[in-house]
């Protein structure tokens, strides 16, 4: 019981407190929502993002022998994952200003 409605009840002796509302339903996410939500989970456990990132990694340290086009088509493939991520988030209703962890 949460402390407001414990002092209540002892204050004023269980009289005159109001019934407890019935809580409201979640809303049921819609279809679209539904393949939103599997497709970023799709994204996430492929580990694309993870994979180009250790890619682009080695290609700064010099371990990955790699020509310029080379290197900027990984730079580019992990902008347009990040995009990708934002938009799903997004389309989700989830806040897209928070850095991933």
């Amino acid at each position: 019981m949460p402390l407001g409605a414990y002092i209540r009840r002892k204050v004023f002796d269980g009289q005159g407190l109001k019934k407890k509302r019935a809580r409201a339903r979640s809303r049921r996410p819609i279809k679209d929502e539904q393949k939103l939500a599997q497709v970023l989970a799709m994204l996430g456990q492929s580990r694309i993002a993870n994979n180009l990132n250790q890619l682009a990694k080695m290609a700064n340290l010099g371990t990955l022998p790699v020509l310029p086009d080379t290197e900027r088509d990984i730079r580019r493939a992990c902008v347009d994952v990040a995009l990708m991520r934002r938009e799903l988030l997004r389309a989700l209703g989830h806040r897209t200003d928070v850095e991933p962890s």
